[in-house]
């Protein structure tokens, strides 16, 4: 292979795309976009959670627990003397959202009745059943004869410290942000090798429509065109993520104050007040880890794209190839679904054999190394898996393309594209 060739190619790639208006644009509104996309849920959940108007009738036959959730939470509950069939007729009527009835037997029973028009939603359902459960437990005590004060000593909960025993010492161990760090590192890997990874495969279909690619053809072998185009828009690929990581740090250091004088502090949420005194501050990334982002994206990157390239070469039209790469996508978008499980335990059994899987590793063992400490020989494993997958791939793609980029006007089959690899 002359390296010198695939070195212009791979700065032709390089320059045009970063000098692009569409790679200007989406660099500097990307973290923007991003910190939308995960911050918008969370406070729209947050400040809709406590302003719901609906308010619900309490009729309690017990006398004592209606009283508890209209002091509670006056603005949910307010206790009611009207008959059952009363508070039927005005909830008919649009007077009422709901009726709650807590039977004179509910301490040993255990059971309420909420009545709506609509079933009132997840939320409201989760609401009411907290809020009635927590007051019949305390009525329950109360009724075995507990102290007032002793019931209090009990209910008060345990906050939960962590630590990270380390060789140089004990740290306080900030596993549960750096896992929230985790599942966005591997998000943006997934989404940039489906980005980066079509955009290689929609490079050679239209060179390939525009018989540029028969141009290429006669100055540099296919393998040498095929290798600078997914090294250029690689590093393409590469300069954005950098970016995105320097504008994304600031950005999030920037607003997370902002963000938390938004959480309400009587919702559990953590008050700006409670943030100061307990010291709250953005977890120090390791850098191990940003090491460990920058290769498996890399990795991920050069092992899709060029099964993308393969893909471009065989069709002539982008349609064509949405039909032919879902082999492709399906692998791309199974860690996604498997992420959680790996972030509840990331040192089981399910998740040490995931992420050593060479199409799932570059999202997976991202996740793992953000919430765990990963015993070097699975991080030495999972890269040589990826390398030893990524030189087949390579094999494979190279004996496709060189077939693929001289067939025009016809839409090959699997069956063909695999006569391909084996013939080219």
């Amino acid at each position: 292979m002359n390296w010198s060739k695939v070195c212009v190619i791979l700065s032709r790639e390089y320059t045009v795309r970063v000098r692009s208006r569409g790679f200007i644009l989406s660099t500097l509104l990307g973290p923007v976009g991003l910190i939308l996309i995960i911050a918008l849920p969370v406070l729209v959940t947050l400040w809709t959670r406590d302003t719901s108007q609906r308010r619900l009738a309490v009729r309690d036959e017990t006398g004592r627990i209606g009283a508890g959730l209209e002091a509670r939470n006056p603005e949910r509950y307010f206790v009611s003397t009207d008959p059952e069939a009363q508070l039927r007729a005005r909830l008919l009527d649009g007077q009422l959202d709901g009726y709650l009835l807590i039977p004179a037997d509910v301490l040993q029973a255990g059971r309420v009745q909420l009545y709506t028009r609509s079933g009132g939603g997840l939320a409201l359902l989760e609401e009411v059943q907290r809020d009635v459960s927590e007051l019949v437990r305390l009525e329950r005590l109360r009724e075995a004869g507990l102290d007032t004060a002793l019931i209090a000593r009990l209910q008060e909960r345990v906050r939960l410290q962590t630590h990270r025993v380390t060789e140089t010492g004990v740290e306080r161990d900030r596993g549960a942000a750096l896992a929230a760090v985790g599942y966005v590192l591997g998000f943006l890997i997934y989404m940039m090798m489906f980005i980066y990874g079509a955009l290689v495969m929609r490079g050679v279909i239209e060179e390939k429509a525009n018989r540029i690619i028969e141009v290429l053809a006669s100055s540099a072998r296919p393998f040498e065109i095929m290798m600078g185009k997914v090294l250029g828009i690689g590093l393409v690929g590469l300069t954005q993520i950098l970016i995105w990581i320097v504008l994304g740090w600031g950005i999030v250091s920037g607003l997370a104050p902002l963000l938390l004088a938004f959480l309400p502090a009587e919702s559990g949420q953590i008050a700006p007040a409670a943030a100061a005194s307990t010291g709250w501050e953005l977890p120090r990334i390791p850098g191990g880890l940003v090491l460990g982002f920058v290769g498996y994206f890399l990795s991920g990157y050069f092992l899709y794209a060029t099964l993308f390239a393969a893909i471009g070469s065989a069709v002539d039209q982008e349609s064509d190839a949405q039909q032919l790469q879902w082999p492709l996508t399906l692998p791309i978008i199974l860690p996604m679904l498997l992420i959680t499980n790996v972030m509840a335990d990331p040192d089981g059994t399910l998740a040490v054999i995931l992420s050593l899987v060479p199409f799932f590793a570059p999202i997976l063992m991202v996740v793992r190394l953000a919430a765990t400490s990963v015993p070097f020989w699975q991080v030495g494993l999972s890269a040589l898996l990826i390398l030893l997958t990524f030189l087949a791939g390579v094999w494979i793609s190279a004996r496709i393309y060189r077939i693929g980029i001289l067939i025009y006007g016809k839409k090959p089959t699997f069956r063909e594209i695999l006569r391909w690899a084996r013939e080219g």
